[in-house]
């Protein structure tokens, strides 16, 4: 293999490949813990680490392995992605270096049945900290349609309007997202009342290599839950999904409050995962 090193745009791409290729070797979600897309949502904001130089090795087909490190709000997420068959061992000591490179607090999210990477990260002195769920949609599709007042929305034909997801991402996310090769505007959903005030939103993301589908992210602000508003763009995104080509679609949660949801809508959790943090302090 072959080492290289990318930042910005260009490390989001060969994160992309990467990932994309070890889906295809993983179909049954047996190793890989991302899709392509997750990098490409991840890109929506700048961010510290969008000039870091991340290392990455290549065969002659492409990436096989990167650590690539997000921040995410003042904490960095540090991956380790690599293709089923790549020894990880060998590139544990490279996401420790990285680890000594960027600023604290420092997380590593491991898949709970991923027993070596689990172990390298308690040998390293890492603890469990926060945990996540991931789960694929079944042959079920529960049709709902939005409650009385409120309408969707895409970005598709836009109106002029700000992106719904500025307040939390910055001005500039709508250009960010379409700076990457999977965002599709039409799958961007929106709720609104009939006066046009955003009630929530979600986006969602095919990938045309793999046929996978990815919900992410999914928000209803405050003063509109409990509403069926989730379960509306939920319905239409998987409907708009399906239309690409998606043969299965996936989306991870934290809050226990979205497990009914998203069981309700055929969704069956597949894996669970816990983020490990390094202690403050430890070398």
């Amino acid at each position: 293999m072959i080492e290289r090193r990318a930042s910005g745009l260009e490390a989001v791409e060969l994160a992309s490949a990467l990932l994309q290729r070890a889906r295809l070797a993983d179909l049954e979600d047996s190793h890989s813990f991302w899709e392509a897309a997750d990098v490409q949502w991840w890109w929506r904001t700048q961010r510290p680490t969008d000039e870091l130089a991340h290392p990455f090795w290549c065969d002659d087909e492409g990436p096989v392995a990167a650590v690539y490190a997000t921040d995410f709000r003042g904490t960095t997420q540090c991956d380790l992605l690599a293709v089923p068959g790549v020894d990880r061992t060998a590139l544990w000591v490279h996401l420790l270096d990285v680890l000594q490179a960027v600023p604290e607090p420092v997380e590593i999210p491991i898949r709970d049945d991923d027993a070596e990477l689990r172990e390298l990260a308690i040998g390293a002195g890492l603890v469990a900290a926060t945990h996540d769920s991931t789960a694929w949609l079944g042959a079920e599709r529960p049709q709902h349609a939005p409650a009385d007042g409120f309408v969707l929305v895409d970005r598709a034909n836009p109106r002029g309007t700000p992106h719904p997801m500025r307040g939390r991402n910055g001005d500039a996310v709508e250009a960010r997202l379409r700076s990457t090769s999977l965002y599709d505007p039409a799958l961007d959903l929106a709720v609104e009342t009939v006066d046009g005030e955003v009630a929530g939103y979600s986006l969602y993301w095919f990938d045309p290599a793999t046929k996978v589908g990815l919900v992410e992210p999914m928000r209803v602000n405050d003063d509109f839950q409990r509403r069926g508003l989730a379960r509306a763009m939920l319905t239409e995104g998987n409907a708009r999904l399906d239309r690409r080509g998606a043969e299965r679609i996936k989306i991870g949660f934290e809050s226990e409050r979205a497990g009914p949801l998203y069981r309700s809508m055929g969704f069956g959790v597949t894996s669970t995962a816990t983020w490990f943090r390094r202690p403050s302090g430890l070398q």
